[in-house]
């Protein structure tokens, strides 16, 4: 009798919910408000700078067909604040539904977030839908990544059948700044090298800075990519926008060269619970 799988409607998924609210407190902010439900935890270690870290986790130790996870920042006028993930999240093999990661993060008149999560690690046969979405006053600050590596790099790990539709939206005084859809299915990954394709990279970032006066970063970001000949990496800045697209074959020297721009964008060292 144990040798069939149960209808994927009837096994037990995982939900979670974890929200943070900070009003400013001098140099950076302090908790107003915390919620967190089902598998998803928000933690704020103690850390050296005024400027507090939230740290998300979700402790089913990662997504599969059904899941349903929701992380939130709200940092009131005027705070200041890191928010990152305890590790990478993993999206596992889906029997059945699609596993679903909602972020919400929304930045008040003069405050400042670093949305800095760790990679997001795609498994043979997953199906993860994420959607984050960004709301920030016109004079906000704004540090964002994401990180994707396709399969297990260290068991060998070919990606053939997967599927993550990823959309990315920031909005600026209620103006959009930032649009990104992304998606990535067995087409996509049957067709590595193609021109508009992957190129055979296995690992992906993307860094944006949204901010006044974000386009002064170009040169010091750019700079931060010399000498990384394993990581091909291009950067933009425009109307208080400063992107840059990472892709590499190897997850690790993208790793590397994706600490490097941080640390260089952010004037300061990786969120703690960062292993580089």
């Amino acid at each position: 009798m144990f040798d069939t799988v149960p209808d994927p409607q009837h096994m037990q998924r995982t939900r979670g919910r974890a929200s943070v609210v900070l009003r400013a407190a001098p140099g950076g902010a302090r908790l107003n408000k915390l919620h967190q439900s089902g598998s998803a935890k928000a933690m704020l270690p103690k850390v050296h700078s005024k400027s507090p870290e939230v740290v998300f986790l979700n402790t089913a130790g990662g997504l599969t067909g059904g899941d349903r996870m929701a992380f939130s920042v709200t940092l009131d006028d005027g705070a200041k604040a890191t928010a990152t993930t305890q590790t990478a999240e993993r999206a596992y093999a889906s029997v059945g539904n699609h596993a679903a990661l909602s972020v919400h993060l929304t930045i008040g008149q003069e405050g400042a977030l670093d949305w800095l999560p760790q990679e997001t690690i795609l498994f043979e046969h997953s199906n993860l839908r994420r959607e984050t979405r960004i709301d920030m006053a016109g004079d906000a600050r704004l540090l964002m990544c994401e990180t994707v590596v396709l399969g297990r790099v260290a068991m060998g790990e070919t990606l053939h059948t997967a599927q993550l539709l990823d959309r990315r939206v920031v909005t600026r005084a209620g103006i959009p700044a930032l649009i990104e859809p992304f998606r990535i299915d067995a087409t996509t990954l049957a067709e590595p090298n193609a021109t508009a394709g992957l190129k055979g990279a296995r690992a992906l970032s993307t860094i944006a800075l949204i901010a006044p006066g974000a386009e002064d970063a170009l040169g010091p970001l750019r700079a931060a990519f010399a000498n990384t000949p394993d990581v091909h990496a291009a950067a933009s800045a425009w109307d208080g926008k400063c992107i840059a697209r990472l892709m590499a074959v190897d997850p690790a020297p993208l790793r590397h060269a994706l600490a490097r721009a941080i640390e260089t964008l952010r004037g300061g060292p990786l969120p703690r619970v960062w292993q580089i």
